[in-house]
Formats: C-alpha cells, sequence, structure tokens
C-alpha cells in the first residue's frame, strides 16, 4: 500500500480556507441579494420576501461558520478537549431540517481533532444525501479511545468514487479545494492512530473511524 500524501501546512491551510469561503458565499451572496430586493421594491409584499430571504440566509451563514470553525479550526494547544455533544448540536443547527440528525454520543470531553474528525465525517456523509434524509451518530466505545460510527439514510444516496482514496490519503489526482475536506479527515484521522471504513449502498453510507 502506497504512503499517504503529504501536503504542507501552507497549501493545506490554503485549500481549508478556499472550501470555507466556497460553502459561505452562497448565503452571505443571497442576503445581498435580499437588501438590494429591499432598495428598489418598497412594495410591502416585496419587502417580506426580502427580509425572509435575508433571515433564512443569514442563519445558515451562521450555521456554516459555526460549523467550520470547530471542524476545520479551533486553535489551541494539542492536547486541548472539547465536548463531542456540542458536535451533535452543530450537526443539527446546519443540516435540519432537511437531514435529519439522530446523536447519540453523550457529552463528553475528548482530544480536539478527534471532534474534528467526527465534525469531517458528519460533513462527508451529509454530502451523500443532498436531497435530505436521516443521519445517525452513535458512539463506539467509550472514554479517550472513543470512535464513531456516522451512517446516512435516504430514498438516494451517493458518496463520491474519490472519497475513499481520498480519506486513505492516496488519491489518484493532486488534492484540490474541491476534494480537500475528505483528505483533511483522513489526515485528522491518522494523528489521532485511528482508521476510517467506508460502507456504501444505494440507500445508506456509513463511516466509521476507530
Amino acid at each position: 500500500m502506497s504512503a499517504p500524501v503529504e501536503l504542507t501546512a501552507l497549501d493545506l491551510s490554503a485549500m481549508l480556507c478556499s472550501k470555507v469561503c466556497h460553502d459561505v458565499i452562497n448565503p452571505v451572496a443571497a442576503m445581498e441579494n435580499g437588501f438590494q430586493l429591499l432598495e428598489m421594491d418598497q412594495k410591502p409584499e416585496s419587502r417580506e420576501e426580502a427580509m425572509k430571504l435575508i433571515r433564512h440566509s443569514a442563519v445558515q451563514a451562521t450555521a456554516k461558520l459555526k460549523y467550520a470553525r470547530i471542524a476545520f479550526g479551533s486553535s489551541g494547544s494539542p492536547t486541548a478537549q472539547l465536548d463531542v455533544g456540542d458536535a451533535g448540536e452543530l450537526g443539527k443547527q446546519l443540516f435540519e431540517p432537511d437531514l435529519k440528525v439522530e446523536f447519540t454520543i453523550p457529552k463528553t470531553l475528548l482530544a480536539k481533532n478527534r471532534v474534528k474528525l467526527l465534525l469531517n465525517l458528519m460533513l462527508i456523509a451529509a454530502g451523500a444525501v443532498p436531497r435530505g434524509g436521516v443521519m445517525k451518530v452513535d458512539p463506539i466505545g467509550s472514554g479517550e479511545t472513543m470512535g464513531f460510527s456516522v451512517k446516512v439514510e435516504a430514498e438516494r444516496v451517493r458518496l463520491q468514487p474519490v472519497t475513499e482514496s481520498l480519506l486513505a490519503g492516496t488519491p489518484a489526482e493532486p488534492v484540490t479545494a474541491q476534494t480537500v475536506q475528505p483528505f483533511y479527515a483522513g489526515v485528522l484521522a491518522r494523528e489521532q492512530g485511528m482508521k476510517i471504513a467506508l460502507a456504501a449502498g444505494a440507500t445508506s453510507a456509513t463511516l466509521t473511524a476507530q
């Protein structure tokens, strides 16, 4: 088996920043459109529609930024710990109501990068069900060595074919800002001494890390 690809710190950070900007630009642009509509059309019904657009987009942008702050950021010492229960709340804020999140992991302090790994696995799983469904997040084991199972179910589930090789750190093509997120999840797993397994079918997909 070939050794995992290693990106420089500069390249990895640049790609992750690009991904976060890409994720947030749509709701931010929608808010701008809402404000433009307020300026151009003063009819009460138009103003109400504009305010709905602004409120909805602001909620989306806030949820994406809160999630990204932990999943890709969370500066501090390498030995810092985070409450894994917060991952469930962040997931519900970001994915619901389209993707129902059933999170059974109790509030427990875990290594920072282990919690970040869980958040990244949840992102990958959510990307496989763009039309919504159910996400089930369960613990594997307990304590500081706890692992995770993230399963999504929907009428149609589709993981990108390159996901498995990106998680393993052995993609056939160079890593880009479009593919860096699952690659980064693999980096987090290896840092924690964990292995990621993927099982996917037509109506479900499961990612486990332990």
